[in-house]
């Protein structure tokens, strides 16, 4: 089915692909990946507790470096960012990322294929694992249950952001090359139903505390708070707002009363993070987004979020930075402060967190007709961020207020701001006026050429590539 995965799956049973997952024992957070000392095959892997957890902590490693959720420039907070009206682009002419600036992709764009292939890949990673799990001879359970819902989370999670990117897609849940090579696109209705599927399973496997103490891995309350977003973008609302509950109503998830204190690697309000590679090492999104000199070496916010936010916002005085040379003043995403090394860290990326759950369920109980808790959520947010209550009049007011109150959140993280113009069908209206490419058929990227030739099955492409 994908060129990379191809070559991994004539691979038999040695680790040609799982000997990235083997690692020192002993590190009780991601487990960094060395050359290991001659090859394991696949079930020696799964017959260890070590190098098995090993294999589940590497996934999260991938993510942060590699795929879709990588704070470098080509993850989704950045080409979406340029995609949609947060970001402008100010980097080299030509460059891969400008056509998303511009909404000039087509589907040779070597961005959108390392995409598409490397979410399959480590699909592909997620699927090795909870095969090798349901294998294993030695492991306890408990030990197998735990893993495998860490796998299964991670499987339904890339899938969820591949359907919001790609629309209609296989969803693969095994390593067998003949399957995989024919895969065919499912609607994006029956990839939902296998999201929910896995989450849900892999909430239930799942336990409710963290399995190191940091909150850099997954566990029920992660699970909770993916598929309450899930179940938001499906519009099952009643679901959605259950999950939220969850979170909601527990202790250990607590809004950060000093915003600035949001993204720091203790910030309670924390649900999911990614701990960064090395010691001291910050955040990817820190070194992609911050600049010290104009004009910006790459990429920069878009002026008309910053006139949108009212002055009093303490979002804006604190999650976003000015930097002015000559007459030319630019702005950047400040919510992580550190691009440097800075002996110990301070800031761990953050997949996940509360005040998400807070609009998620606002946005949930106002269309379930619960006017009153949606406003008293959105409220919660407005007033940490020392704004007044909402003067929302009726239900499209409050809407609309709750959909801005994401824009000015969520902004700079991960595609939030794209995926809610592209779920809530509002693209066109605001895209078209202010992106000279735009295309009605730019909801979604194109099929990747490659793999369209390696796969006619995948056909047919999306319209308008």
């Amino acid at each position: 089915m994908m060129t990379d995965i191809r070559k991994h799956l004539k691979l038999s049973t040695t680790v040609g692909l799982l000997g990235l997952l083997i690692v020192p024992f002993g590190c009780e957070d991601y487990l960094e990946a060395e050359d290991p000392v001659g090859q394991l095959s696949t079930e020696a892997v799964y017959e260890n507790e070590n190098t098995a957890t090993a294999a589940i902590t590497s996934l999260y490693a991938i993510l942060r470096d590699e795929v879709i959720l990588t704070g470098n420039p080509t993850g989704i907070g950045g080409i979406m960012g340029l995609y949609s009206d947060e970001l402008d682009y100010y980097g080299q002419p030509g460059e891969s990322l400008e056509n998303f600036y511009r909404h000039q992709t087509i589907a040779s764009n070597p961005t959108i294929s390392d995409t598409w292939n490397g979410a399959y890949n480590l699909i592909f990673m997620c699927n090795a694992a909870i095969e090798g799990l349901e294998g294993s001879q030695s492991l306890t359970n408990e030990v197998k249950e735990k893993l495998k819902g860490e796998a299964l989370f991670i499987r339904g999670m890339i899938h969820f952001y591949l359907v919001n990117i790609f629309g209609d897609i296989p969803y693969i849940k095994t390593t067998d090359y003949l399957i995989n090579s024919e895969a065919e696109r499912m609607p994006s209705e029956i990839v939902y139903e296998n999201i929910i599927e896995d989450l849900e399973n892999s909430k239930n496997l799942l336990a409710p505390s963290y399995p190191t103490g940091k909150r850099i891995r997954a566990n029920k309350w992660v699970g909770a708070a993916l598929l309450a977003k899930v179940y938001l973008y499906n519009r099952q609302w009643e679901k959605a707002e259950h999950e939220s509950n969850l979170l909601l109503n527990n202790s250990e998830f607590v809004l950060e009363e000093d915003i600035q204190n949001e993204f720091l690697k203790e910030s309670t309000s924390a649900i999911l993070q990614l701990k960064p590679k090395n010691n001291g090492d910050n955040t990817l999104e820190g070194s992609t987004f911050i600049f010290s000199s104009g004009p910006p070496p790459l990429m920069a916010l878009n002026i008309s979020l910053i006139e949108d936010m009212e002055d009093s916002d303490l979002r804006k005085q604190n999650w976003i930075k000015s930097l002015t040379e000559g007459s030319d003043t630019w702005f950047f995403p400040f919510k992580y402060k550190q691009n440097l090394n800075t002996g110990t860290s301070v800031e761990y990326s953050i997949v996940l967190r509360i005040s998400e759950q807070y609009l998620i369920r606002a946005e949930a109980r106002l269309m379930q007709g619960n006017n009153l808790g949606a406003e008293n959520d959105l409220n919660i947010i407005r007033q940490r961020a020392g704004l007044e209550n909402t003067n929302a009049q009726n239900s499209q007011e409050l809407f609309d207020a709750i959909i801005m109150e994401r824009r000015f959140e969520f902004f700079s993280e991960y595609g939030n701001r794209w995926f809610d113009l592209r779920r809530l069908g509002i693209a066109e209206e605001i895209l078209s006026p202010i992106k000279i490419g735009w295309k009605s058929t730019d909801i979604l990227f194109p099929i990747p050429e490659s793999e369209l030739l390696l796969n006619p099955k995948l056909e047919p492409q999306n319209p308008g590539y």
